[in-house]
């Protein structure tokens, strides 16, 4: 063994959740080639091979139910990728109460050790998730499904940037409570990424940013240049990190942020407000 070892998966069994296409289908790939014995969740057809493939609907209890005994354990790290689009119907279920109920009820069947890891893809919409705690505290705390997905709905909340936002605050949240039982949990906030769910909204998902990238001369990052990040944290190279969302943007933000790419800082202020 060599020191490098903590970067890699061997002996370890990884559970992707959308991990059919994007993002969460270069991370299946890299978690297999680092080692992995690989489960991949997903309700599109799963085509990667040598991985156990089960099918779900995040948006549905009983589905994520029946996965999860499915799947069964030990579950040495969980990558919850899946997300929607604005206007998908139950998008607050698929986006964020969807994956908070799977990691329920792994954590209650007691199918994550200690040792092993959580990595969620939340977004840079999700940026301001701290001048938004109040109000999503009193969001978080509706740990039921449907209670919660109540809450979404009547309070105008069932949006793609509401979920990110609670995706954040939730591993804020929930960092020190699984420590104590030896799980981590920490998410990366994707920039513009050239997956097919941002191709097929790229009016505005895929133009933002189009100036920074112009100026500094790259391109929006692939599925695999996120993947990186995300199986990073859940390696055990990546021990000392938890409760911590990664901004994962090509520098956009903390540009916007200085100063130093000024057309930047107008979206970092937007993003960074009460919604």
């Amino acid at each position: 063994m060599s020191t490098f070892d903590a970067f890699r998966y061997d002996g370890r069994r990884a559970l992707v959740v959308g991990g059919a296409t994007g993002m969460g289908a270069a991370t299946a790939e890299l978690v297999k080639d680092a080692g992995a014995e690989v489960v991949v969740m997903d309700r599109a057809e799963i085509s990667l091979p040598g991985v156990k493939a089960i099918q779900v609907d995040l948006a549905d209890k009983a589905s994520i139910d029946a996965a999860v005994d499915e799947c069964g354990g030990p579950v040495d790290a969980l990558f919850s990728c899946a997300g929607v689009a604005d206007g998908t119907p139950g998008i607050e279920r698929i986006n964020f109460i969807g994956h908070r109920h799977l990691i329920d009820r792994l954590l209650s069947d007691d199918l994550m050790p200690r040792g092993s890891a959580i990595g969620l893809i939340s977004s840079a919409a999700g940026y301001g998730w701290q001048a938004n705690l109040t109000r999503l505290n009193e969001y978080l705390d509706i740990r039921d499904f449907d209670g919660a997905t109540q809450w979404a709905r009547e309070n105008g909340k069932a949006d793609y940037m509401w979920s990110k936002l609670a995706i954040n605050a939730y591993v804020a949240r929930e960092a020190f409570g699984l420590l104590k039982r030896g799980v981590r949990i920490n998410a990366i906030l994707p920039g513009p990424t050239n997956t097919p769910l941002a191709r097929a909204n790229k009016e505005t998902w895929l133009t933002f940013g189009a100036d920074y990238r112009d100026e500094t001369g790259i391109e929006a990052s692939t599925p695999l240049e996120q993947a990186y990040p995300l199986v990073f944290l859940c390696s055990d190279a990546a021990s000392g990190i938890t409760g911590i969302t990664m901004v994962t943007d090509a520098g956009y933000f903390s540009s916007g942020t200085s100063g130093s790419f000024p057309p930047a800082t107008g979206a970092v202020e937007f993003l960074s407000s009460e919604f």
